[in-house]
């Protein structure tokens, strides 16, 4: 009975945030024409502003978010965000912006992450290898403790990716925080919009918690498997 508490309220805090994210966003996604220029213009302007020319504003493919992309340097915002005068495209252009002034700065942080994503890239791949290999290297080897073995490098291939997930909310909340709100607080927004921008922002960081959250959740379902 526990045991389905316990995972009833994990569902609830990974699904709950990810529901009030998208209201929140939904909700500051209204077009404005109070504002001067679209999202992708605002983030031309502040890279320019920051002498950050070299780093290109592009729409996000289909299938992904916005993001900054520090191999291409290049920050991709949504179409709704790249093209859009709400206030939601606004925000999330200078949150992307932000990650670009962190690429820039060398932002340890940032940096780590990056590293640890190229290395789960990786250790995913050969970590979805080595369980569908279990079954057929125990069979061939007919000892158990192989399978077992192999069963353990598979589950330690989804530490590296709750480690990134891990490291991702600092790099967020810097990015949002001490990058992203000190910029809309120079002019860019109105006093009066301000707590609606805070509050956008908290809105993303909370999704970066409820993906933690869900890598929690299946590295612990899988460490179970092991102790039985």
């Amino acid at each position: 009975m526990q045991f389905v508490l316990l995972l009833i309220l994990l569902v609830v805090l990974i699904l709950g945030p990810q529901w009030w994210v998208k209201s929140v966003l939904s909700r500051y996604s209204k077009e404005d024409q109070g504002f001067p220029g679209t999202g992708g213009e605002l983030a031309r302007h502040l890279l320019k502003r920051l002498s950050l020319e070299h780093v290109k504003v592009e729409s996000a493919h289909d299938g992904q978010g916005d993001h900054y992309d520090p191999v291409s340097v290049c920050v991709r915002l949504s179409p709704q965000n790249l093209d859009g005068r709400s206030l939601t495209a606004i925000v999330t252009a200078t949150h992307e912006v932000g990650h670009a002034i962190q690429d820039a700065a060398g932002y340890p942080p940032f940096l780590w992450r990056g590293r640890l994503v190229r290395i789960a890239q990786v250790t995913e791949r050969l970590g979805s290898f080595l369980l569908f290999a279990v079954p057929v290297l125990t069979l061939i080897a007919r000892a158990p403790s192989a399978g077992v073995i192999m069963f353990l490098a598979a589950v330690s291939t989804l530490g590296i990716g709750l480690i990134v997930q891990m490291t991702t909310l600092p790099v967020e909340w810097d990015a949002s925080f001490r990058r992203a709100m000190p910029l809309l607080e120079a002019g860019y927004l109105e006093p009066s919009q301000l707590p609606a921008a805070r509050r956008i922002l908290r809105a993303c960081a909370l999704t970066y918690l409820a993906s933690s959250l869900a890598s929690l959740l299946n590295f612990w379902r899988w460490m179970r498997l092991v102790k039985h």
